[in-house]
């Protein structure tokens, strides 16, 4: 099993800290955020180099850590166009130097309607569905340029929230370098929460093959809504989840999002378990 962690759910701002915390703990990769876990590293736009990547990149790999996944996080419909300049512009520049990291996949969500990520249904209308295709497009051309990936990553609070909604991106930008990273809490609602294991199935059944990056997170019910809690506390069916990704997906990076100490150790004896 190809088992990392997000970055910055490891609380340190300093490299050699942040690479011998991960590999202390046998992990084999993470998902890394510059902005969140290396800020000295990265000032904003144009501040990043081949040098810098380098240097990241090769203080991960001589303690056996990938850098599986960049994580560039924006509103790429952000209603301000300035703004959202910003967001595609950073994203591109991490599309450029990815390959320096020695990683190829940069990863987001699809933003919101809205400045701030909320909820709201107004995200699930046409036009913002339309927006996210528009610049998905514009950032996959991008990546083609430089033979990486943009992975997209579903969820409730954005345009792309569902399977379907996901598939449909998928068709109609037509490219490898279009992926997909598979966040199963993302997908569930206080509604659909009971019918997780046919959400999971349909996942794998229709995105499986464009799956390159699992996010391990688990959940509970508390005040009629979904709250995160470390993986191995929640209702999370990790059994039926671990069936599937050995049937079509048997190794990819299962990267763990949301657990912080005292919780880590146990959260990777737990998905060790559950895949054995």
């Amino acid at each position: 099993m190809n088992l990392g962690i997000r970055a910055h759910d490891i609380e340190t701002n300093n490299l050699e800290k942040l690479v011998n915390d991960i590999a202390a703990k046998g992990l084999t990769g993470v998902q890394l955020a510059l902005n969140k876990s290396l800020p000295a590293f990265y000032s904003g736009i144009g501040s990043l180099s081949s040098d810098i990547a380098k240097h990241i990149g090769n203080a991960f790999s001589d303690k056996g850590l990938q850098i599986a996944v960049l994580g560039c996080y924006f509103n790429m419909i952000h209603p301000d166009q300035i703004e959202r300049k910003k967001g595609m512009d950073r994203f591109k520049e991490y599309l450029r130097f990815s390959k320096d990291f020695g990683c190829s996949v940069v990863a987001t969500e699809t933003g919101n309607v809205n400045a701030e990520i909320v909820y709201t249904k107004e995200n699930f209308k046409e036009k913002p569905f339309m927006e996210v295709v528009e610049s998905v497009s514009e950032l996959v051309k991008e990546a083609e340029k430089f033979g990486v990936i943009v992975g997209v990553e579903a969820g409730v609070n954005h345009p792309i929230y569902s399977v379907q909604t996901m598939k449909r991106l998928l068709d109609m930008i037509d490219s490898p370098n279009l992926q997909v990273i598979f966040d199963p809490v993302n997908l569930l609602t206080i509604d659909n929460y009971k019918n997780q294991e046919e959400i999971f199935e349909e996942a794998f059944k229709i995105l499986g093959d464009k799956m390159v990056i699992f996010h391990a997170k688990d959940f509970v019910i508390k005040g009629g809504s979904l709250k995160q809690v470390p993986v191995g506390h929640g209702l999370l069916n990790y059994d039926k989840l671990f069936s599937l990704i050995k049937d079509k997906k048997p190794n990819i990076d299962i990267l763990i999002e949301g657990t912080k100490e005292p919780f880590i150790e146990e959260s990777i004896d737990y998905l060790r378990r559950k895949q054995e």
